[in-house]
């Protein structure tokens, strides 16, 4: 499969607002790819988009070689697997009782809890993801007795169980330390390396993006500022256009790291008031 995500001219407009304008963006095979952008730039849009929870207003969407509008969506969805803080949210809120396990299987339907038959298959599979994610040892607790680091692990792991094709982060180190961000970001590398599925990482955070991470797209108000390999895209240019600040880059471990550039005039970057 050449493009994992391809996307033409996409606009989406809620109302009056417009939300996305005019994206043309294009995920291909092996790439692995980081979005950033301040709150409001689109992120969550496009992520609605490629999940199909969400039709653009105009332009052409393909996933995973799906056609919009000539695919059955829910199927797609289950070759997508999907974390976020709102579904730790959901699931503090409905199935805190629930087994790690059991909300691991429940990735497999793309269930919130278990309403189907589960096989022996099932739970070696569910087993050997939590030996993976290094949270075996969680095994027979409740969701509701984990910290908000194994919490995350669980949910990644739910997405893990069937085996999809593209998996989506969504600000997963949201209310993780520094030691549970640096821990969960290891686990990235391993999934990249080992479970054969193409990851976009979705974030504020530029010191994030690790090694095996390959490409950016930066989102500025509904509009790209720039898309492509890291190491073009994460410059001083592009970072302070995209955050509105004046930003300096520098690199430590194949890591990119971001600081206020203190002899530039930053607000020339800062968002226009509005008259």
């Amino acid at each position: 499969m050449e493009n994992i995500i391809s996307m033409k001219n996409v606009s989406f407009i809620r109302g009056n607002q417009v939300i996305l304008k005019d994206i043309s963006w294009e995920v291909k095979g092996k790439e692995q790819w980081v979005i950033l952008g301040l709150n409001g730039s689109g992120k969550t849009s496009i992520l609605n988009i490629v999940t199909g929870y969400q039709y653009p207003t105009k332009g052409e969407v393909s996933v995973l070689g799906h056609t919009f509008g000539k695919t059955n969506l829910p199927e797609l969805r289950k070759q997508i697997g999907f974390v976020s803080s709102s579904l730790d949210d959901r699931f503090n809120q409905t199935l805190r009782l629930e087994t790690v396990e059991d909300i691991v299987i429940s990735g497999k339907f793309a269930s919130i809890g278990l309403y189907e038959n589960v096989t022996n298959e099932d739970r070696e599979q569910a087993e050997q993801l939590m030996t993976f994610l290094r949270i075996d040892y969680l095994k027979g607790k409740t969701y509701d007795t984990l910290s908000q680091g194994e919490k995350r692990k669980v949910l990644i792991g739910r997405a893990l169980m069937a085996k999809p094709q593209l998996l989506i982060l969504d600000e997963p180190s949201i209310g993780l330390d520094i030691l549970a961000r640096e821990d969960m970001l290891s686990l990235m590398k391993e999934i990249i390396t080992h479970q054969q599925c193409h990851v976009l990482y979705v974030t504020h955070y530029i010191e994030e993006i690790i090694e095996e991470m390959t490409h950016v797209l930066l989102l500025k108000e509904g509009q790209i500022v720039a898309a492509g390999q890291k190491e073009k895209v994460l410059t001083d240019e592009c970072l302070s256009e995209t955050f509105q600040l004046a930003m300096k880059v520098h690199w430590e471990n194949n890591r990119p790291w971001a600081s206020i550039h203190k002899n530039m005039d930053w607000t020339k970057f800062a968002k226009a008031e509005s008259k």
